[in-house]
């Protein structure tokens, strides 16, 4: 049967399983670090065992109690954050968070950030070790804090540094998270490639800033923050193009991710995999819905396996 899309209806379910550098995922949708909380926050909304994957939150050595309020702004077709990492630290998170984990059949990908060198390797051997972790997002792009963060992703030299420590520490798949906010990403790709990386999410936010213009002040107490939601897919979609071209690792591709539309962009760029962000906020399902719209449509146009379609734009 012809589709609206001009394909035809396969009646076999189609095949969704991916795999990003040795962590298997049921289905290509994951969520994004920082919008989804713990994961807790959703499942009355959402059934977590249909994700992917689940990345909680960024975590640090240290409880951070975050930057000043006000934290969030919005934005034309988006939002600026400035949360700033907060968090209850690694031993709160293995002891009280990542158990309530344990009853959902996903893995967890637990986002790390420091402000060290040092600090990711100690994370990355203290849940090495952590039961229920099933691999570790490397948090080097982070716009909002003052050490660390965007300052170890803007330079390809100290994004290599990060990943080789966080590889010595562990065993576990390591995804690196790239910062849109460098003069090439492809340059910061290949170093972290090198250096261990297992996989690559991409892209963090782009720093932005809003101002009141009635008190003549910045918006956010930290004056700039992160760029999230539908403005930034096309330059997210770019640089998952960008990459896939140069570097060999799967991508976790996101940045504007509202529609399966927005989700197949990605995986037609380069991406292996997908993760809903700041679409959760406007809609707590947003996970599923991108999930049941990719399935429709693999099946209206006759795709069997998700991997067919991964770079499919470049062929």
């Amino acid at each position: 049967m012809t589709t609206q899309y001009g394909g035809t209806v396969n009646e076999k379910k189609p095949q969704l399983a991916v795999n990003i550098g040795g962590l298997a995922m049921k289905n290509p949708v994951a969520t994004a670090s920082g919008t989804f909380g713990f994961g807790s926050e959703y499942a009355p909304y959402i059934d977590l065992n249909l994700l992917g994957a689940l990345v909680v939150k960024g975590i640090t050595l240290q409880p951070r109690a975050g930057n000043s309020t006000p934290r969030l702004v919005e934005t034309t077709a988006g939002i600026l954050n400035s949360i700033g990492l907060q968090n209850p630290g690694v031993e709160v998170f293995i002891e009280k968070l990542l158990p309530a984990l344990a009853e959902y059949d996903l893995p967890v990908i637990v986002n790390i950030a420091g402000d060290t060198v040092q600090d990711y390797g100690k994370l990355a051997a203290r849940l090495d070790c952590a039961r229920g972790v099933a691999g570790l997002e490397v948090n080097i792009s982070c716009p909002n804090v003052k050490k660390g963060g965007m300052q170890f992703g803007s330079d390809p030299a100290m994004a290599a540094e990060v990943t080789r420590a966080v590889r010595a520490g562990t065993d576990k798949p390591v995804i690196v998270k790239l910062s849109p906010n460098v003069t090439s990403i492809v340059d910061v790709a290949e170093k972290v490639a090198r250096a261990g990386a297992d996989g690559l999410s991409m892209i963090n936010t782009l720093l932005g800033m809003a101002i009141d213009v009635k008190k003549r002040r910045p918006v956010l107490g930290n004056v700039m923050g992160g760029l999230s939601g539908p403005a930034v897919k096309p330059v997210a979609v770019r640089a998952v193009w960008q990459v896939y071209r140069e570097v060999k690792l799967p991508i976790i591709g996101m940045g504007g991710i509202v529609t399966a539309q927005d989700a197949v962009e990605f995986i037609l760029a380069g991406a292996t995999a997908v993760a809903v962000g700041t679409a959760n906020f406007v809609n707590p399902r947003a996970t599923m819905d991108v999930l049941e719209g990719i399935t429709r449509y693999m099946i209206e146009n006759g795709v069997r396996n998700i991997n067919e379609l991964v770079g499919a734009a470049h062929r």
